[in-house]
C-alpha cells in the first residue's frame, strides 16, 4: 500500500483545515450579503461540454472517464472519443452554464450564483497548484449592464479585505479592446494551411489569429516587450504592424487616462460604449470599495479562457507574485446550450492560493473559542470520571472547546503538543485527588 497521496493531490492537516473551514464560512457569509445564492453541480460533466473549445488550455488537462458496461467497446474504438463519455470538471463555469440552461425556469433573473467545489486538471504540480483543488466562484447571469462587473469586484474585494489582505491590485481590461488594438495595428489573416483545405479551414484562413496574438501578448510579464515582438514577427507578421501594435502598450497608462488614450487613438476600431463602460466600472468600484486595494487598467491582460467576450479582471498580490483570482464576462456560453443569448459574468478567487498565503503568514482564525485540554490519569474511578465529563459538558455548553485526553507518561511532551495545537489551558485530573 502506498502512503503518499496521488501526484498532484494532497492530504490536509488540522491546522490548514481550520483555516479552510473558516474561509469557506466567511466566503458564504460575505457573498450572501451581496445577494448571491449557493448552488452545486456534479463533479462529473459530459465530455462534449468540457471539450467545447471554450476552456482554452484546460481542455488538454481533462481527467476523462471511460464508458461503462456494454457502452465500453474497446474492440470497436477508433479514437479516445469512442471510449469516453464524461470527465471531471476542470472549472465551475461550464457546469454552471449547463445548470442554468437546465433550470432557468426555476431561477430568478438576474441570477446571482455562488458555487464552491473541487475541480480537477491533469496539470504539472507546483507551489500553490494542484491537480485537485477547490474553486470558489460567484456569477451573475442575466444582467447585461456593467452593474454585474461592479458587484462582482466589490463582493470579491470585500471578502479579501475581511481575510486581512490589503494593497492588492485588481487589473481590468476588455476583450473588445484587445481585438481593437490588433485591428488598429493592421494584422492580416493567417496564411492558409498547407494541407488540403476544407471549407472550415478556408474560413479560418480568412480570419486574423486573435487567439495566437493574445497568447503571445499574455507572455509580456515573462519575456518582456522585446520577447513579444520577436515571437509575433516569427509568426509571420510584418515588423511594421508589430511595432505599431506594441507602440500602443508603451504609451498607454494603467488608469482611466489610459482608456481615454486608446479611445482617442483607436478611433473607429473601438466603440465609445466599450471604453466608457470600462471607465465606468473603475470609477464606481473606487468610489464604493470597502477594502484597501487599487484598480488598474492593464491592456496586456488576456485571461486564458476563450469564452470571455467583454470585461476581464484579475487579482494580483505582491506577496504571492502572481494571480490569486480572476474572471470576466462570457455572454455567449449559455447560448451554446440553449440557442438563446444570455449575458453572464463571473469572478473566481484562487481559494488554494489564498489558504496557502494565510498559512505562510501564520494566520489566526478570529473569534475562535478558548481551547482547554483535560488530561486524565489512567484508572480514573467511575464517579470521578462522571464529574469530569459533567464539567466538560457545562463548559462546552458555554461555548468553550474542551478536549479530554488520557495522560501519557511523558507529560511534558504531551503538553507541548497540546500547546502547539492551540490549547491555552491544560487541566490535570488525578485518580487520588479531589475534583
Amino acid at each position: 500500500m502506498v502512503k503518499k497521496p496521488v501526484t498532484g493531490m494532497k492530504d490536509i492537516l488540522p491546522r490548514e483545515m481550520e483555516i479552510r473551514d473558516y474561509a469557506i464560512g466567511l466566503i458564504k457569509e460575505t457573498y450572501k450579503k451581496f445577494g448571491f445564492t449557493s448552488v452545486e453541480t456534479p463533479c462529473v460533466e459530459h465530455i462534449e461540454n468540457l471539450s467545447s473549445k471554450q476552456g482554452g488550455e484546460n481542455e488538454k488537462l481533462i481527467f476523462k472517464i471511460l464508458k461503462r458496461g456494454e457502452k465500453l467497446r474497446l474492440e470497436d474504438a477508433q479514437s479516445a472519443a469512442d471510449l469516453v463519455d464524461g470527465g471531471l470538471r476542470y472549472d465551475l463555469t461550464v457546469p454552471l452554464c449547463r445548470f442554468y440552461s437546465n433550470n432557468s425556469n426555476e431561477l430568478p433573473s438576474p441570477f446571482k450564483a455562488l458555487q464552491m467545489g473541487n475541480v480537477w486538471r491533469a496539470d504539472r504540480p507546483q507551489k500553490g497548484r494542484y491537480r485537485q483543488f477547490m474553486q470558489c466562484d460567484i456569477d451573475i447571469l442575466g444582467e447585461p449592464t456593467n452593474l454585474a462587473e461592479i458587484e462582482l469586484i466589490l463582493a470579491t474585494s470585500t471578502l479579501l479585505g475581511k481575510l486581512d489582505f490589503t494593497n492588492f491590485t485588481i487589473r481590468i481590461n476588455d476583450r473588445r479592446i484587445l481585438r481593437a488594438m490588433v485591428d488598429y495595428a493592421g494584422f492580416v489573416p493567417v496564411a492558409a494551411p498547407a494541407a488540403e483545405d476544407t471549407e472550415a479551414e478556408s474560413k479560418a484562413a480568412d480570419t486574423v489569429d486573435y487567439d495566437g496574438i493574445f497568447i503571445t501578448l499574455d507572455k509580456m510579464d515573462k519575456i518582456g516587450l522585446d520577447g513579444v515582438r520577436e515571437e509575433l514577427i516569427s509568426a509571420g507578421n510584418s515588423e511594421e504592424v508589430v511595432d505599431k501594435y506594441l507602440d500602443l502598450f508603451q504609451k498607454v497608462t494603467p488608469d482611466i487616462a489610459g482608456i481615454k488614450f486608446l479611445k482617442d487613438t483607436l478611433g473607429e476600431f473601438l466603440s465609445d460604449e466599450v471604453a466608457d463602460g470600462l471607465a465606468f466600472i473603475i470609477e464606481n468600484v473606487e468610489a464604493s470599495k470597502e477594502a484597501e486595494f487599487k484598480m488598474a487598467f492593464d491592456p496586456t491582460l488576456v485571461r486564458g479562457m476563450s469564452y470571455y467576450t467583454g470585461p476581464i479582471f484579475e487579482i494580483s498580490m505582491d506577496e504571492y507574485g502572481g494571480s490569486v483570482g480572476g474572471g470576466g464576462r462570457y455572454d455567449e456560453m449559455i447560448g451554446r446550450f440553449t440557442g438563446q443569448a444570455t449575458p453572464a459574468c463571473g469572478f473566481s478567487i484562487g481559494f488554494e492560493r489564498i489558504v496557502m498565503l494565510l498559512l505562510e503568514r501564520d494566520y489566526k482564525v478570529p473569534g475562535s473559542a478558548e481551547k482547554t485540554a483535560f488530561m486524565i490519569e489512567k484508572n480514573m474511578p467511575a464517579d470521578k470520571m462522571a464529574k469530569i465529563l459533567a464539567i466538560a459538558k457545562e463548559k462546552r455548553a458555554a461555548g468553550e472547546c474542551i478536549n479530554i485526553v488520557m495522560m501519557k507518561k511523558n507529560k511534558k511532551f504531551q503538553k507541548d503538543q497540546l500547546t502547539a495545537e492551540g490549547y491555552t489551558e491544560i487541566v490535570e485530573y488525578f485518580a487520588d485527588r479531589d475534583i
